[in-house]
């Protein structure tokens, strides 16, 4: 395991990781609010966030030979925010609200639901640099956002614990059944999405109870 002398105080490192996540919180719900006001559908249906732990960090660094040096360029996802959305159509308007906002400027994209991971892995992720203020000044940190369906996100939590059991080594009948879930769980959204319109009209109804 790499040694953490390389950060002399870790939670004052993480302080404002953990800003960023609590106030992006804040803001992406407001989001969902405003649609919700306004009697429109709401892209958002909730929002969760994390920052990783120094222990998690560490094994991460060791698992992908992350030397301290490069550990902020390799561990993107320090802090995380996952956002979770009906539609897949849903996901790519989110994209496209946080890609318009001039509170954080987004660094990189990555399209896992166009192009999936060969493990099936679905989720569409933006890398963000988010300016978060301190008594000392602007700390600029980094955030992963992850935008996903619940069926994606379904998927992705089994995928994970599987992952954490055999290293990300499957044996091949694990691996071939993950996949099959996974074209299954895309396969679910499409159908989700065909009747998204009667969903909504559905979900209006039954809010306005």
């Amino acid at each position: 395991m790499i040694k953490d002398d390389f950060i002399e105080d870790w939670d004052l490192f993480l302080a404002p990781y953990e800003q960023a996540v609590e106030e992006l919180k804040v803001k992406l719900k407001n989001i969902r609010k405003e649609f919700q006001d306004i009697d429109q559908h709401a892209p958002i249906e909730f929002v969760t966030g994390r920052v990783k732990t120094k222990e998690s960090i560490l094994e991460k660094m060791d698992v992908r030979k992350i030397a301290p040096e490069d550990f902020l360029v390799g561990v993107q996802d320090i802090a995380g925010i996952r956002i979770m959305c009906q539609f897949v159509e849903d996901i790519y308007e989110v994209a496209e609200l946080l890609l318009n906002r001039k509170d954080f400027k987004v660094i990189l994209i990555r399209d896992y639901i166009k192009n999936h991971k060969p493990s099936g892995y679905r989720s569409y992720h933006l890398v963000i640099e988010y300016p978060v203020e301190r008594a000392s000044g602007i700390t600029n940190v980094i955030v992963e956002v992850q935008i996903r369906t619940l069926a994606m996100n379904f998927w992705a939590t089994i995928e994970h614990s599987l992952n954490y059991k055999y290293d990300g080594k499957y044996p091949e009948e694990i691996l071939l059944r993950l996949q099959t879930a996974s074209e299954a769980a895309f396969l679910l959204d499409g159908e989700m999405s065909a009747i998204r319109e009667e969903i909504r009209e559905a979900t209006r109804l039954f809010d306005s109870k």
